[in-house]
């Protein structure tokens, strides 16, 4: 538990004498999710945070974090209540959290699916928490750090960014034992300029590493191995000389089979999920629980039971139709993976790709876009697309590309076309919602 005075010592904020006592343990920024015994945060925004204390408390809140004191309220206050936040997680971390070792996870694609595989693999050996949701940003992973319990041996916490001196941020406050890097890709190139601004983006979480900490790094991305990385590194992939690798490596329909060859180990592995992209994402979980030397037939054996979560990759049946739908995020890299899958599903019947934007790509993206369609008229009998940069996916795609400017239209162009036995990959940016057409397609 964490008393008011000494949260307000670590972000230099104040707090009123008859408060200085008042516990919380966990903090939200949402009054609809706060549980009893929280901090509530009352960040200052589109909308002011300070608005919603009445409703927080109302649920059970200890006290509240903001920039302004209220009468009656136990209140640490602040200059800027966002920063203030970091600044106590990371108080927290030094001396409640400061035995969990913690495996840092940051990277362009498959991130998150990593971080769960990783708590997936380490659960086979310690108490294990990990980051919910999409608390990867400034205001989720403080919130990750906070809710991290004395008696947890191992945490994984996801770091994700858009901007230089985000990741920086971020792991500083969670200051890691291992990092881990998927890889490199294009998301958020709009912002960075280059892959090799993005890499460099990426590297900033070894500012946080402890002095002991190990990192892995995809051994497949020149960027990578060229980025001279002052810590012991153990390195993943495929096709170069690595710490780990895949041999054996068999795709069947309900899912990937391998064996895990390094660390003078030889580990079989068999995963419920489709891709090759999968097989990096277990062998980096693997690493990072040989680094928390949690022994990998145990971690292999923990992963059979491994499921995605939310949008990410769902493979299944209905009404007759094979589904691929992975529609929380896509870049170039994940697109290319996807229509792989898409490519080697069998079926009697057609292969319908149904594609939105990617976002963030800023100049790269007409291009990006292009070579999609390029691939997708490989992968696919038909092409169907949505928003205003897939226009170059469909004409890309040729005779096989079709593009439609509304949910409803391309919702409309699937029911004619589709038929049961076809195979459908629903694929886009997370804020193109091809969950929703999805959905209603099947409704």
């Amino acid at each position: 538990m964490i008393t008011l005075k000494q949260a307000a010592a670590w972000c230099g904020g104040t707090v009123l004498p008859e408060y200085e006592n008042v516990h919380f343990f966990g903090a939200r920024a949402d009054s609809r999710v706060i549980e009893p015994g929280q901090l509530f945060v009352a960040l200052v925004g589109v909308r002011d945070g300070h608005d919603f204390i009445p409703a927080a408390l109302e649920k059970g809140a200890a006290a509240v974090l903001g920039e302004r004191q209220i009468p009656g309220v136990p209140m640490i206050v602040a200059e800027n209540s966002l920063r203030a936040l970091g600044d106590i997680a990371r108080g927290w971390r030094e001396t409640g959290a400061a035995g969990i070792r913690v495996v840092g996870v940051t990277g362009s694609v498959g991130k998150t699916t990593t971080k769960e595989m990783i708590a997936c693999a380490l659960s086979s050996a310690l108490r294990t928490q990990k980051t919910e949701k999409n608390f990867n940003n400034d205001i989720g992973l403080p919130m990750t750090v906070l809710d991290l319990r004395p008696d947890t041996e191992a945490a994984v916490i996801e770091m994700g960014m858009n901007h230089f001196g985000e990741i920086s941020y971020l792991t500083r406050i969670a200051k890691p034992d291992v990092a881990l890097i998927t890889n490199i890709g294009t998301m958020h190139i709009k912002n960075l300029g280059s892959r090799e601004g993005i890499c460099k983006a990426k590297l900033e979480i070894l500012e946080g590493l402890r002095g002991d900490g190990a990192v892995i790094l995809n051994g497949d991305e020149p960027l990578l191995r060229g980025a001279g990385v002052p810590h012991p590194t153990l390195w993943f992939g495929l096709k170069t000389e690595c710490d780990l690798t895949a041999e054996d490596l068999v795709e069947h329909e309900l899912g990937i089979r391998f064996t895990a060859v390094g660390l003078s180990q030889r580990v079989p592995v068999d995963l419920a999920a489709l891709g090759q992209h999968y097989v990096y994402n277990t062998l980096s979980a693997l690493l990072a629980a040989h680094c928390l030397n949690v022994p990998l037939e145990g971690a292999a054996r923990a992963l059979r039971g491994f499921t995605n979560t939310g949008n990410r990759q769902r493979i299944f049946d209905k009404n007759g139709y094979h589904v691929v739908a992975d529609c929380y995020n896509a870049g170039p890299e994940s697109m290319a993976a996807s229509l792989s899958i898409l490519e080697k599903r069998p079926t009697e019947g057609r292969r319908i790709a149904v594609l939105g934007d990617m976002l963030e790509l800023g100049e790269y993206g007409p291009e990006a876009h292009a070579r999609v369609g390029r691939l997708a008229a490989q992968s696919a009998d038909l092409v169907l697309t949505y928003g205003p940069l897939c226009i170059l996916t469909a004409e890309a795609a040729g005779e096989k590309g079709r593009h439609y400017d509304t949910h409803a239209d391309l919702l409309a162009a699937l029911r004619a076309e589709a038929r049961p036995g076809d195979v459908l990959l629903f694929k886009g940016s997370h804020g193109m919602h091809m969950e929703k057409v999805l959905e209603d397609f099947f409704s």
